[in-house]
């Protein structure tokens, strides 16, 4: 298909006109016209590119990407080389970032309520990116950190009583701890995302809401993995989804 017809669907597909966010949505590097293969992944990172380059992609797609508001705009040092490997192989980067996270379908949140089989009944909290639920059967903190760790292949951080019920869960995925507040809010026993920095600790304590730190890449995979498959299916393309290791 050609590039723009790819970008226009996309663009439209996410619904990017709808959201506020710190980066631009959509065609990020313009590259060749013809996409034939498309690389997914989490992260524009180099480790990325030159694996996407190998697999003879003709177009990426992240949900990291470049341009991040408040950046040094100047083309130097790491910047300089990501942006010359794509330009030297002709290559297209679209990259997806809060329109990813809130898809119905091939979201990152919707993604990750599947992985993990959590319950979903609604959204919450800006731009309703959050997900939450009631569980039929209630278990442990302890039981889902462990379903957690079983299936993200990732010890989470826990940060409340292994041993307390959990009925109604809530989770947003990525850098989205100041969603707890939120989670308070609504009623949530336990709320999941990726990261967690000291003062959230002691919001969790005092609140009583669990808090379960599953890894800012860990709860991101999915989304766009989804995404190419997506693709894959309507368009037929062929697709690879690179899954460059994080620890974060």
């Amino acid at each position: 298909m050609q590039r723009t017809e790819l970008e226009t669907y996309l663009n439209l597909y996410l619904e990017i006109a709808r959201f506020r966010d710190y980066c631009p949505n959509g065609l990020q590097v313009e590259g060749r016209a013809e996409v034939r293969v498309i690389a997914t992944g989490v992260t524009a990172s180099l480790d990325f590119v030159r694996a996407a380059i190998e697999h003879g992609a003709d177009a990426l797609l992240v949900h990291h990407g470049y341009f991040w508001r408040g950046e040094d705009g100047r083309v130097t040092g790491v910047r300089r080389e990501r942006l010359a490997l794509l330009l030297k192989n002709n290559l297209n980067l679209l990259a997806f970032h809060l329109p990813l996270d809130a898809h119905a379908d091939v979201g990152n949140n919707a993604q990750l309520g599947r992985k993990l089989d959590l319950p979903f009944d609604g959204r919450f909290g800006e731009q309703d990116l959050g997900a939450h639920g009631i569980f039929g059967a209630p278990l442990t903190i302890g039981e889902l950190g462990a379903r957690i760790s079983a299936r993200l292949d990732r010890t989470p951080q826990i940060i409340g009583d292994p041993q307390k019920l959990v009925r109604r869960v809530a989770w947003c995925t990525g850098a989205a701890q100041n969603y707890l507040e939120d989670a308070v809010r609504l009623g949530a026993d336990a709320y999941i995302s990726g990261e967690i920095s000291e003062q959230t600790v002691h919001l969790a304590r005092e609140s009583g809401v669990a808090y379960i730190a599953a890894g800012h890449h860990a709860t991101e995979r999915y989304g766009i993995n989804a995404l190419g498959e997506h693709l894959a299916a309507q368009f037929g393309l062929e697709h690879h989804f690179i899954d460059i290791p994080n620890p974060v």
